[in-house]
């Protein structure tokens, strides 16, 4: 007998979960975007899992650590917590092809817009991408979607699509993760 597939809303971290800025080195940088702990329980409770997958590309060029990657995250879930919402997991790239920091400073599968990290998330839930959404708020982001087979929402936070990195169109526009979440059904 075939296990039971999930659905998932892959959300990117920085610009979707919280403000984006020049780069979120530790937990004095983070300041989430209003409504997102309401939006993280909707997608829940419309039967989804709520995975991350973030470039934290500072990493390789040695402006913040692991450890302060992971301090962020554990940042992120318990400001979630205290609204009653919570992220399943979360999933990092620390590459960076020009970075400075040697052992991260590498051509990887997993930094957006390749998809190895929503691969690694189907693969540990057991997850059908078809059936999923990707949220973002760069061109990388929704590219990244668009390869792994997910439908891609772009939001007007963050970058709002605006890096210019690459041309790919998402199948929706939403204000912010909340509006996204109506999108999701």
């Amino acid at each position: 007998m075939k296990p039971e597939f999930s659905r998932a809303v892959f959300l990117d971290r920085d610009g979707v979960i919280n403000e984006e800025t020049d780069h979120v080195k530790s937990v004095h940088d983070l300041k989430m975007i209003p409504h997102t702990a309401e939006a993280v329980r909707d997608m829940h409770a419309k039967g989804y899992r709520v995975i991350v997958v973030t470039n934290q590309g500072a990493v390789a060029k040695g402006l913040t650590t692991l450890r302060d990657v992971h301090e962020v995250h554990d940042a992120v879930q318990a400001e979630l917590a205290k609204a009653g919402a919570k992220i399943d997991a979360f999933y990092f790239c620390p590459h960076h092809p020009q970075g400075s920091v040697k052992e991260y400073a590498v051509a990887c599968d997993c930094r957006k817009p390749k998809t190895g990290m929503l691969a690694r998330a189907a693969s540990d839930w057991n997850i059908d991408l078809a059936k999923s959404f990707l949220v973002g708020d760069k061109t990388s982001d929704i590219l990244a979607g668009k390869q792994a087979g997910v439908a891609t929402i772009l939001v007007k936070t963050g970058y709002a699509g605006r890096d210019g990195q690459h041309d790919v169109t998402p199948d929706f526009i939403a204000d912010d993760l909340m509006a996204a979440t109506k999108y999701i059904s």
